[in-house]
């Protein structure tokens, strides 16, 4: 298993046991699942929980809410209340990750910055229909997700989005 955990804070952001997508090699696309669950309890992609522990599920308080988020313990933020807030935070976001891709990775730096250029416009367009999420610290220094509900074959389904380059990929 991968955890894919954010450069700046360290925070864990997911992991590979959801579906994940690169999207123009920036940004990842991981696909969540709407979950209903006893607080605490922690339930990986393809693990199958018994019928009595849905049942035992009344008896103890339950949390609701995308499997990505609960598992790994992120944040929402309303930090954003528009554009030009989150556009400053991109903006200064992706200058600390050019300078980390400059120490690690020199030559990659033009391609990155044309295709990140791309996916921030498009990421802007959709401002409106964006949650917003940090790790567990809640450092807004960090990295800041993105979950959008995409209709797929007649459901509302959340995705996840994070951008690649400010993730280091640990082992277990």
């Amino acid at each position: 298993m991968r955890i894919y955990k954010d450069i700046f804070t360290g925070d864990e952001m997911f992991s590979d046991t959801y579906k994940m997508k690169l999207v123009d090699d920036v940004l990842y696309e991981v696909t969540g699942r709407l979950v209903t669950r006893k607080i605490g309890d922690v339930t990986l992609e393809g693990a199958n929980p018994s019928a009595e522990e849905a049942l035992e599920a009344t008896d103890e308080g339950v949390e609701s809410g995308v499997d990505v988020v609960l598992n790994h313990r992120l944040a929402e933020t309303y930090a954003f209340n528009d554009k030009k807030a989150y556009t400053l935070y991109l903006k200064d976001y992706m200058k600390k990750l050019v300078a980390k891709l400059e120490e690690k990775s020199p030559g990659e730096v033009e391609s990155f910055k044309s295709n990140m250029s791309k996916a921030m416009k498009d990421i802007i367009g959709r401002f409106k229909d964006l949650q917003f999420f940090t790790g567990e610290s809640m450092d807004i220094d960090g990295m800041v997700a993105l979950l959008e509900y995409r209709d797929i074959d007649g459901d509302s389904v959340p995705i996840l989005m994070f951008f690649k380059h400010g993730l280091d990929e640990e082992k277990f």
